[in-house]
């Protein structure tokens, strides 16, 4: 449990993600498809490949000729032209977006964002959002409505593609046909192959016809690396006592404070695509007490959330248990062993920007 100091540092009192329950209008899930504020800045200028893995460099030329084909897109209106010059006798074969696939860590939500950026059209002709973020789109708005609402876009670009379960199989497949057709380029970044997403989570072979369908509009491009978050850095620095940890949320204006058991509790009352207003204006995240997350539910809620924080670059100052020991060895090597992997990942990296919370 939380000690709060005899003597607070400051007059405020820290913030409590445990006490807010916000309610997200549809519109500003439209409005909000766009890259998250880690990767306002990021550029194909910006991303610097790793000398030793060729296929870094090559896939910031392939993304760079992608984008510049996109000036021949279809304008606001829904024309069906492709992304690609199209001569009026004949229209061209093949796949009609690009897929990321490599490991965590190699940079891929940067070249995605880099690849939003630099496509010649208005940011409101170009989406950005993750898989999760997308099906939550479709459940506010609707499948029909969702479908009018993309179909102007030049671009779709679509970070994290997994697939959980069979109704998602169903849907994104349907969504996504529906996007090429009115003429939608698609990218999109997974550390999954787009033929054997949703290997090892249910009966994917029952799904192959949409799962195959799916692969036919992308073409994959392979990045290898190791995850630049660990790349010549120190280790994430061990968790911290509850009393420092309680002290540096009073220290640090806009901070929140939260007993880990209670918030995994809060998370199961809150929608996935709801976690990116819990944050709002959050400068750190102060968790207490933090243990291994004790089913595959609420880990893959906390999955979303590590997720929203990353994107935000919300440092997460902990006491307990190291992240990397957050999902037991079933989960790990599970159907969903990437998703926690990327989850570690990226808690390790804010758990390291927030040692200087500690300092103050």
């Amino acid at each position: 449990m939380v000690t709060v100091p005899t003597s607070p540092i400051t007059e405020a009192v820290p913030l409590s993600l445990c006490a807010r329950e916000p309610h997200v209008p549809a519109d500003r899930l439209v409005a909000e498809m766009v890259p998250p504020p880690r990767f306002d800045s990021v550029r194909f200028e910006t991303y610097v490949p790793d000398p030793n893995q060729p296929s870094q460099t090559e896939a910031v030329k392939v993304l760079g000729d992608f984008a510049a084909g996109l000036g021949t897109a279809h304008p606001a209106g829904g024309s069906k032209r492709r992304w690609f010059a199209r001569k009026a006798a004949a229209a061209p074969a093949g796949p009609r977006g690009v897929y990321l696939d490599g490991g965590y860590g190699v940079g891929k939500t940067h070249l995605l964002a880099s690849l939003w950026h630099a496509t010649p059209a208005e940011p409101s002709l170009k989406a950005f959002g993750t898989f999760v973020e997308l099906t939550n789109l479709v459940g506010a708005l609707g499948f029909q409505q969702t479908v009018q609402t993309l179909s102007g876009h030049r671009l779709l670009c679509i970070d994290e593609f997994e697939l959980d379960d069979p109704g998602d199989t169903v849907l994104v497949s349907t969504l996504l046909g529906r996007l090429v057709d009115a003429g939608v380029a698609l990218a999109a970044t997974s550390n999954t192959l787009p033929g054997k997403l949703g290997e090892g989570r249910f009966a994917a072979a029952d799904f192959l016809r949409e799962i195959q369908g799916l692969s036919a509009h992308f073409r994959p491009l392979r990045i290898d690396g190791e995850d630049y978050r660990h790349r010549g850095l120190p280790e994430a620095p061990p968790p911290y006592s509850d009393e420092q940890v309680t002290k540096a949320a009073y220290a640090t204006k806009d901070a929140s404070l939260d007993d880990f058991p209670n918030l995994l509790e809060h998370l199961a009352k809150v929608h996935p695509s709801r976690y990116g207003a819990l944050t709002d204006g959050l400068r750190a995240v102060c968790l207490t007490d933090v243990r291994p997350v004790p089913d595959q539910s609420t880990a893959l809620r906390l999955v979303v959330l590590a997720d929203r924080l990353y994107d935000r670059e919300v440092p997460v100052l902990a006491s307990g248990l190291p992240f990397d020991k957050l999902f037991s060895d079933e989960m790990l090597n599970g159907g969903y062993r990437k998703k926690y992997f990327r989850a570690i990942s990226r808690l390790t990296a804010l758990a390291r920007d927030a040692k200087t919370l500690v300092a103050q």
